[in-house]
């Protein structure tokens, strides 16, 4: 009841013109930056963050926040449209969203992507608001040990999960992990595989691989494999696009349910909304009923990820606001701009400043339920990307490519990684090795090193530490039975097909 009595006392500050205009202006700017290639949430906010210094510090982390999820939203729309994921989560989505579009059924993919983002999101909200101190204890369970099993979980299960192929879907997975390593080492601080190449001292950089990866492969595959006037799918009338009620009837459940997956990982700090959106696909690809078309272009597969996404962002405020502990990158930009303001989060936050907390938690139900509408209506302009003749959608494709790869750090290093890796790419492709694993690897990667690091640093070198708590025993438990598992599996087809020719 009191919380109820606080949120109702949020919504008085949250629906002030002033508070609720931020909202606004956050969902739609959100929405923009996510659908941009080489933007991200992560860029947008501190962006942003400069222009609030002399804003009230609730309607500053309104607009904020309300970037940030928006940008949830956004960036399905380059993945589905172009395969260009506009951030790290949209990678999920561009694996059955842009399928989905090459067959006609773009409009399909975007109004199921738009409402799994706003059902994901607002149980990410609800969870927030009446658990978010508990879902901040809970994400303290989760130490360095238990973090780098559950990351070193979902490494193992890419390969499996993603593409027909499991020994093909290893390699591309290792070939993630292996470009993830380049750079200055975290922890030594030596270069590693840089070729003397100063540009590559900071690491590969993400957004002119995966531009390359998806956006300039599918370029390629575009110029070489061109339909023949008139042979392209026939686009679907938007009306028939909109989700009927058997369609939604489908979409609300698992919404819901990887809505809560997302929420749970977005507690844990360092794992972030791109993890939060795999283990969502992962789990739908497992139990549901079209888990075995996933990655072909169902609708399954994108509500999956996008609500899954929108779960972990709404997280990551839980351990924000009741820790003072950022979930993400984004939320650590977000940390930064508290302590400016000089709101110290933590527990004690919800009650010297409970007009801040309260008033964010409830606008964040406004700003979801605008940036849904916001991107409804966008949605019928979107479809005339679909419309447009390939010859001109693949110079327009080719200039976002390079300028997206270009916008990061303004180096034309960038650019030519970014041509580079879409060429490897389109072979690895031709070669039927699945992308997505090798995207996904690389994301994790670092995040695996620093928390197996700060393991080793706690325990003064002792392996033992990933065995002390019951949840890293369970996760490496799960990660040992996916190996057997895999092996086993191998061995009997092997089997099968020598008893087959005998």
């Amino acid at each position: 009841m009191d919380t109820l009595i606080a949120l109702q006392n949020g919504f008085a500050t949250s629906l002030s013109l002033g508070n609720l205009s931020a909202a606004l202006i956050g969902a739609a700017l959100g929405i923009i930056v996510g659908a941009i290639p080489g933007l991200g949430s992560v860029t947008g906010i501190a962006l942003l963050l400069p222009l609030t210094f002399g804003m009230d510090p609730t309607t500053a982390v309104i607009l904020l926040a309300a970037l940030y999820y928006g940008c949830m939203f956004g960036g399905a729309y380059s993945a589905i449209l172009l395969n260009i994921p506009g951030d790290a989560p949209a990678v999920m989505t561009a694996l059955d969203g842009y399928p989905m579009a090459k067959r006609g059924e773009g409009g399909q993919a975007l109004f199921a992507a738009n409402l799994a983002s706003f059902i994901g999101g607002t149980v990410g909200i609800i969870a927030l608001s009446f658990m978010g101190p508990l879902l901040a204890e809970i994400g303290l369970m989760f130490g360095p040990p238990e973090t780098a099993a559950l990351i070193l979980l979902a490494l193992c299960s890419i390969g499996w999960m993603l593409g027909d192929n499991v020994a093909k879907g290893l390699i591309a997975t290792m070939l993630g992990i292996l470009l993830a390593v380049v750079g200055i080492g975290s922890t030594f601080g030596h270069a590693r595989f840089t070729g003397g190449s100063m540009h590559l001292l900071n690491g590969v950089s993400f957004i002119p691989l995966v531009i390359g990866m998806f956006g300039f492969s599918q370029l390629l595959e575009m110029m070489t494999d061109r339909p023949k006037p008139g042979e392209g799918p026939e686009q679907i009338p938007l009306r028939e696009s909109i989700p009927g009620r058997k369609q939604v009837a489908r979409l609300v459940p698992l919404s819901l349910r990887s809505g809560l997956i997302g929420t749970f990982v977005g507690i844990l700090p360092g794992a972030g909304a791109t993890t939060g959106a795999f283990l969502s696909y992962v789990f739908q690809r497992k139990i549901g009923r079209n888990g075995d078309q996933m990655g072909k272009g169902v609708v399954e597969g994108v509500a999956a990820s996008e609500a899954g996404n929108n779960g972990a962002a709404a997280g990551s405020f839980a351990p924000l606001l009741s820790l003072g502990i950022p979930g993400s990158g984004t939320s650590a930009v977000l940390l930064g701009g508290l302590m400016m303001w000089g709101l110290q989060p933590g527990p004690l936050l919800f009650t010297t400043r409970p007009d801040f907390v309260w008033g964010l938690i409830s606008s964040m139900y406004i700003g979801t339920v605008m940036a849904v509408i916001a991107a409804m209506l966008i949605i019928p302009f979107l479809m005339q990307i679909l419309r447009i003749p390939i010859s001109v959608l693949i110079p327009v494709i080719a200039t976002v490519c390079v300028f997206g790869a270009y916008s990061v750090n303004g180096s034309m290093f960038d650019v030519w990684l970014m041509l580079t890796v879409g060429i490897a790419a389109y072979y690895l492709k031709v070669a039927e090795y699945p992308i997505a694993p090798l995207v996904l690897a690389f994301v994790l990667t670092p995040r695996l090193e620093s928390s197996i690091r700060r393991s080793f640093d706690i325990s003064n070198g002792d392996p033992w530490i990933f065995l002390s708590s019951p949840i890293s025993v369970t996760l490496i438990s799960v990660i040992c039975a996916l190996v057997v598992m895999g092996v086993a599996g191998a061995v009997a087809s092997r089997v099968r097909v020598r008893t087959a020719r005998t």
